[in-house]
């Protein structure tokens, strides 16, 4: 492990910190792209949860994380946000500490702000990038969201897919922080956790873009 580059290894640092059965994984092949990836894992393009940088307001990275088959709308993305730039490569690099083509959704030397596409929620898995181009993971698209707190929204050019199945927010054993009014790790009220079970589909979508709104005041 020691023979792989810093980005990867920073990567398997911060999965075994989860304490989860997830291994990065490294190909013989560089894949910059998303149809690279898919191509070498023998995947669907949409399964790739590819790395899309903006340079955000307060010049923060802004990162979105989005199925590999979509174009990212940079107009949903700034109503959620605020306004975007794009980052060249030297930003990227400065901000993640991941060059493009191998950036991951976790492990980054400065905190971005994170979104994730809701059209990863088609797949039961997906592959997203491990701190390298020769570098990738495999995760279910809830558990990426709770493990990096990033909310899922709708950031994808035109209708999202019917039919989305929405992944609890929940991280672990939800616990109501009386100060705040909300469970820390899922960012939602004890009437939100309770009401959870009852939702239907369209439901809890709405309740994660409420959940992305409460993660996210301080960025606009």
């Amino acid at each position: 492990m020691t023979s792989r580059p810093e980005g990867f290894r920073r990567v398997v640092d911060k999965l075994a910190e989860f304490g989860r059965q997830i291994e990065a994984v490294w190909l013989d092949v560089a894949a910059r792209t998303a149809h690279e990836a898919a191509d070498a894992l023998g995947v669907a393009v949409g399964q790739i949860a590819k790395s899309i940088v903006f340079r955000g307001p307060g010049d923060r990275a802004v990162l979105v994380v989005a199925s590999g088959d979509r174009r990212v709308d940079e107009a949903k993305v700034a109503a959620i946000v605020g306004p975007l730039a794009r980052a060249d490569a030297a930003f990227v690099k400065e901000r993640t500490g991941f060059a493009i083509g191998g950036v991951a959704p976790l492990g980054h030397v400065e905190p971005p702000v994170m979104l994730i596409d809701r059209e990863l929620c088609r797949f039961d898995e997906v592959w997203a990038a491990a701190g390298h181009p020769n570098g990738v993971f495999a995760v279910r698209p809830g558990e990426l969201a709770r493990m990096t707190q990033a909310p899922l929204v709708d950031v994808a050019q035109g209708a999202s897919t019917p039919g989305l199945t929405a992944p609890s927010p929940c991280s672990g054993v939800c616990q109501v922080d009386a100060t705040i009014g909300l469970c820390p790790g899922c960012a939602r009220t004890l009437d939100e956790i309770a009401a959870w079970p009852a939702l239907d589909d369209a439901g809890r979508w709405a309740l994660w873009d409420r959940i992305a709104a409460r993660r996210l005041p301080e960025v606009r």
